[in-house]
């Protein structure tokens, strides 16, 4: 065994597919949409009025209810989250026994909790600094948490990015063990705002279901969604001595960026091949030794181009093999928490020995071609698995997920 390997032995989730491992992974593989008309506030001025959403966020065992219901909402996202990663692992009573890192991917929470203090009535947005304490601090004082803690900002990309720091962190020796991924609650009248008026967002709101279509010719932008999953990392060798369960190896990371615009992607494929190519390169692995890729295809007319340019690059001769699929096509996008999302849909493929699909491709654009897995879950031994982010800002990583030896 690979004595610097790091294992996966948690996960915690909420998002618009399920509160857990399991009911997420049942969803992916039965191609369900989490896509519907927004509820929680007035949507009919803005032209994209559907979202994927988060029914409700549980409050975790052993907190009172009436006290988690009083935090801001993304505050109780990420407590649910985490907690569930611990109890997962089976190392929520020894918590305090261990050195546990927090890496967050977090993006414009400041932003999300002004302007849902502006719109109850409060002032906070003009008050400076802000007198409470950062979502990251207060997660680590609610759980009593002792290892070091982090912040990465990578837009889409930050839940992977947060991957990668926090097996810095185990090989380093500064941690016992991390949490680490990205949860986001961006869908509000300012963010959809925003994108609407970019009109990066799918106008299909007749029919939410079928209105994220990657790599399908009739596309016409993503669909915003909220959500997030946390992970619990940890060294193999200390997971294989508790004989804890490995949902898989994170065996690989690669990152570049190509700061070619905020938020349009580049036509140049060479910096996401270069990120793509060191993450297999990191876990020591060829092109044709992978055996599903999630893409990060969020179902814009360029963006999904583009990444197709870089797969069919870095895949070659295997490129027509590889499964490739986009799970946004489901679950929306949930922007900072998009990448922590997609690499629970790799576990899920690792685990049920199974390619999700990418559901609504019914025209593929010729511009596309891959190996695609339309509309239904394919059937398929499943031992590696690619995940690519590319966030706004030109932020790319990719990382291989691996079932543990």
């Amino acid at each position: 065994m690979n004595s610097r390997a790091v294992w996966i032995t948690g996960v915690g989730a909420a998002t618009p597919l399920g509160h857990s491992f399991s009911e997420v992974a049942d969803n992916l593989l039965a191609g369900r949409s989490g896509i519907r008309p927004i509820t929680g506030f007035d949507a009919s001025e803005h032209p994209s009025q559907i979202a994927g959403m988060l029914d409700y966020i549980p409050s975790p065992p052993g907190f009172a209810p009436e006290a988690i219901s009083q935090l801001e909402r993304l505050e109780q996202l990420h407590l649910w989250c985490a907690v569930a990663a611990l109890r997962d692992a089976g190392l929520w009573e020894r918590r305090g026994e261990l050195r546990v890192g927090i890496v967050l991917g977090l993006g414009a929470e400041w932003m999300r909790f002004w302007e849902m203090n502006h719109k109850h009535g409060g002032r906070e947005v003009f008050d400076s600094p802000p007198d409470q304490p950062s979502l990251i601090e207060s997660l680590r004082r609610r759980l009593e948490l002792h290892g070091p803690t982090m912040a990465v900002a990578a837009a889409c990309a930050s839940g992977n990015y947060a991957f990668d720091q926090a097996r810095r962190l185990l090989r380093l020796g500064w941690a016992d063990v991390c949490l680490a991924g990205a949860c986001d609650l961006s869908v509000t009248p300012m963010s959809l705002g925003g994108f609407g008026n970019l009109r990066a967002l799918s106008r299909r709101n007749s029919d939410p279901a079928s209105a994220s279509r990657p790599f399908d010719r009739d596309r016409d932008g993503f669909v915003m969604a909220e959500g997030g999953v946390l992970f619990v990392l940890e060294p193999a060798a200390s997971a294989r001595q508790r004989s804890a369960r490995s949902y898989a190896e994170l065996a690989g990371c690669g990152a570049s960026s190509d700061a070619f615009h905020m938020v349009i992607p580049g036509n140049d494929p060479t910096h996401a091949i270069r990120a793509m190519r060191a993450s297999l390169d990191d876990a020591r692995l060829n092109p044709d030794e992978v055996d599903y890729v999630n893409a990060h295809a969020t179902s814009t007319p360029v963006g999904d181009i583009a990444e197709t340019r870089a797969l069919q690059a870095v895949l070659g001769s295997a490129v027509s093999q590889v499964p490739v699929s986009s799970t946004k096509s489901m679950s929306g996008h949930l922007l900072t928490g998009a990448s922590a999302f997609e690499a629970l849909a790799c576990l899920a493929a690792l685990d049920r020995q199974a390619a999700p699909p990418t559901i609504n491709l019914d025209q593929l654009d010729p511009d596309c071609q891959l190996c695609h897995v339309p509309n239904q879950a394919q059937e398929r031994p499943v031992r590696v698995a690619v995940s690519n982010s590319f966030g706004f800002g030109g932020s790319n990583i990719s990382v291989v997920l691996r079932k543990a030896a």
